[in-house]
């Protein structure tokens, strides 16, 4: 390996592995043993059906390349060298936390293999960074490399994980049989526990907040929350979740649910239960969810609370709903919401991170001919997919420690809501695929019709809140920054830490974490960032003044759910949102 030749080699054996590593991690994410090919990068695959794409020739940075070269055999020989002494140190093996506890320093085979697999990753890792092309093919080897090492690691093996080889010994083997148990236990379920899943309920230990279901339809169930305050403000406020979940992220615990909290302020709190959707919905489409059920849930809020116009807050893609439906009823001449709030969501589709690497020509017309026309796509499907977005800790971190450790991850709110997985209809899919991620039409004046109106986002002039999570890895903080760009009324933008979820629900009383505000709004994030004021704690006490001032005079509350023309009909939080996908 010390010649330009030898180094060569390896370069084309690493491109030649690109595909089938990448093919072995999707089907991993599809659970089959053929890849769904919407989902695999197409310009690293070799060998699949002809719809996909020939994995191109890659060129590396000659500079780099030598960097790398000069740098792997200096670590190499200096790993070689001292062999399979326990004593040896590898820096990065020792700060990685697979590789972390003491079983893997005192056991040298255990030692020596994680070494040599962070060095391997290493310098993996910098001949992606050294491919030459495109922005999206470099992002596509990055990834697929990542997935590839995530896979390989040793921590993944009982042979060479010893601290999984140290727990058998200690349990006399205990610690094996009860991970071939957790194995199928998972195997049953379909998908790998990131939590002691019996430990919930929904209902009982999770969505909890007392309310009752006052509307429904093939669509969604409506839930009006009772009220925690002697006068409640006369705007009431409905919330729109995304439809790829359950609503639920919103009312975990009394504890961190934002839906509890916005009632305890005294806002009349009504929200969307998204149905599961079954094969009665498989030909459902984007306008229908716009119409009867976005459209439908702000018709229905009116009529109840009798209010002129409400209060609406979109998160996630439930905010690119409301914002179409917002836009549609705005092509007709209607207003009825007077202030909107987005939780990470995306209008503009410019930026979409990681998800970028999925979507192309051929991967959205394989979509619309699998299902534009009718079909599901499974709930599981789009879970495993975001988890590999993250795959060392939301997949291999669990294999792990559920089969090699037989240990059975703790009772965790967040991630139980997280494997409640709901389909999606396959039209409504597809279209989405298309109009937003691949071609972005919804920023583009008049481009598209729904629900027979022309779209137009900048018909939004009523006061909208907008607020994006630092580390989101779905919704990039500059996609959700960009909606500022978007909208014509008065903005505000309000920037939290950590991620998509974590972020969005962070509860003042935990006194955790911290957000930024600026009352200046810049042309990008980055020069908006500039001038933002950092403050500890949560975002959600920033949101609710902001919020009181949209909401009008406050009135007595109501003693009863509903109204004449809507009954209550059961207690929240209804029927729908405990159908298994």
């Amino acid at each position: 390996m010390n010649s330009d030749a030898n180094w060569a080699e390896v370069a084309r054996q690493f491109q030649e592995t690109l595909g089938a590593s990448m093919q072995k991690a999707v089907a991993a994410m599809s659970g089959t043993s053929t890849p769904l090919p919407p989902v695999v990068p197409t310009v690293l695959m070799q060998g699949l059906p002809n719809t996909m794409e020939a994995l191109p020739a890659l060129q590396f940075d000659p500079a780099k390349m030598l960097e790398i070269q000069q740098a792997y055999i200096k670590d190499a020989s200096t790993l070689w060298n001292n062999g399979l002494s326990p004593q040896s140190e590898s820096a990065s093996a020792s700060t990685d936390r697979r590789f972390a506890s003491e079983a893997w320093h005192t056991n040298p085979l255990s030692h020596f293999s994680a070494s040599a697999y962070m060095l391997n990753s290493q310098a993996l890792m910098g001949m992606a960074d050294a491919v030459e092309g495109d922005e999206k093919t470099k992002a596509r080897v990055r990834f697929a490399v990542e997935q590839w090492l995530a896979a390989a690691a040793p921590s993944n093996f009982l042979a060479l994980n010893a601290e999984a080889q140290q727990k058998a010994i200690d349990t006399k083997g205990q610690s094996i049989a009860q991970g071939l148990q957790n194995l199928m236990h998972d195997m049953r379920q379909g998908h790998v526990s990131m939590t002691d899943e019996s430990n919930f309920e929904v209902g009982k230990n999770v969505a909890t907040t007392e309310g009752s279901v006052v509307f429904e339809n093939a669509y969604f169930q409506l839930l009006e929350y009772k009220p925690l305050t002697a006068k409640v403000y006369e705007k009431p406020l409905l919330l729109v979740p995304p439809c790829i979940n359950k609503f639920y992220i919103l009312d975990l615990q009394p504890a961190n649910s934002l839906i509890r909290y916005a009632v305890e302020q005294g806002h009349r709190t009504f929200v969307v239960s998204w149905r599961n959707p079954d094969e009665s919905m498989q030909d459902k489409t984007w306008d229908d969810y716009i119409e009867n059920a976005a459209i439908e849930a702000i018709k229905v809020t009116r009529e109840i609370t009798g209010a002129q116009t409400i209060n609406a807050l979109g998160f996630c893609v439930g905010g690119t709903i409301l914002a179409t439906a917002l836009a549609v009823l705005a092509a007709r001449g209607e207003k009825p919401v007077s202030s909107v709030t987005f939780l990470t969501s995306l209008l503009d589709f410019s930026d979409t991170g990681i998800l970028d690497i999925f979507i192309d020509e051929t991967a959205v017309k394989f979509r619309e001919m699998q299902m534009g026309q009718g079909g599901l796509l499974k709930g599981q499907d789009l879970a495993s997919t975001f988890s590999f977005l993250r795959p060392n800790d939301l997949v291999w971190n669990y294999v792990v420690g559920n089969y090699l450790k037989g240990e059975t991850p703790p009772p965790f709110d967040l991630l139980y809501w997280n494997s409640d997985s709901t389909n999606l209809p396959g039209p409504f899919y597809a279209w989405y695929l298309r109009n937003t991620y691949f071609e972005n039409n919804l920023i583009k004046r008049g481009k598209l019709k729904v629900c027979g109106q022309q779209v137009d986002l900048s018909t939004l002039d009523m006061p909208a809140y907008i607020y994006g999570s630092r580390e989101d890895h779905i919704v990039p903080i500059q996609g959700a920054y960009a909606s500022t760009q978007v909208l014509k009324g008065p903005k505000r933008f309000v920037m939290g830490a950590s991620g998509h979820i974590a972020g969005v629900i962070n509860p003042p009383a935990k006194k955790k974490r911290s957000y930024w505000t600026s009352d200046k709004l810049k042309p990008t994030h980055e020069a908006w960032l500039t001038g933002a004021t950092e403050h500890p704690g949560s975002w959600w006490t920033d949101w609710s003044a902001w919020l009181k001032r949209q909401a009008g005079k406050q009135i007595a509350a109501p003693k009863t759910y509903g109204s004449r023309k809507y009954k209550a009909i059961e207690p929240a939080p209804g029927r729908y949102v405990k159908v298994k996908a």
